[in-house]
């Protein structure tokens, strides 16, 4: 019987699970393509009938890791909102976090899902994705006084992915270039009522 490395069989059970995750992850990011029960077990040193305890398919565990990876993002767009100290800087904050993940090594991911889960399944997790993260900047644009924050913040998400889209991958700089000289003038009237730089960056 294998060694239990945990407090508890359930914890034990937890770290296991999430080690399984972070590896198809990871293997997902690198290739493109679904990782099988043995690659993400070898990846970690378990076998693939360890593996099995967890997920009995690979079916199983790309549905995992979807479960896993847009809880994740969200949170991470969450919490660099959250650190920025006024609206204005939390809504610069959204765009930051947002022009991250559309440019960085989660796109991989996200390509991949696209093209290995049934188009159902993405989208009640996205929306419950975008959801989460509309909310805090429909209230960062009310606390600017901005008179339709509805339509705005859609604007703002359309600016963000088009800009990412044009500028493509490895161009999260460029891409908080263009729109830093679109949306901080606009940002810097509405948290003052007056002309200048605002001090996102």
């Amino acid at each position: 019987m294998p060694r239990i490395q945990a407090p508890t069989v359930a914890e034990h059970r937890e770290r296991r699970q999430r080690a399984i995750l972070d590896a198809a992850r990871a293997l997902l990011e690198e290739t493109g393509e679904a990782p099988s029960l043995a690659a993400a077990g070898a990846r970690i040193g378990l076998a693939r009938p360890s593996v099995y305890q967890y997920f009995p398919s690979r079916d199983a565990l790309l549905l995992g890791v979807v479960a896993d990876v847009f809880p994740a993002w969200t949170a991470r767009v969450l919490d660099h909102v959250d650190a920025a100290a006024t609206p204005a800087d939390r809504v610069w904050a959204y765009v930051e976090a947002n022009v991250a993940l559309f440019t960085g090594p989660e796109q991989t991911v996200a390509k991949a899902l696209r093209t290995l889960i049934e188009p159902a399944v993405l989208r009640e997790h996205s929306s419950q994705h975008h959801a989460r993260l509309r909310e805090p900047l429909l209230d960062s644009l009310r606390l600017l006084g901005e008179p339709e924050p509805e339509r705005m913040a859609e604007l703002i998400n359309a600016t963000i992915l088009r800009a990412c889209q044009d500028i493509g991958a490895d161009g999260g700089d460029a891409a908080l270039a263009l729109l830093g000289r679109l949306l901080r003038p606009y940002l810097t009237v509405r948290r003052d009522g007056t002309t200048g730089a605002s001090n996102g960056s």
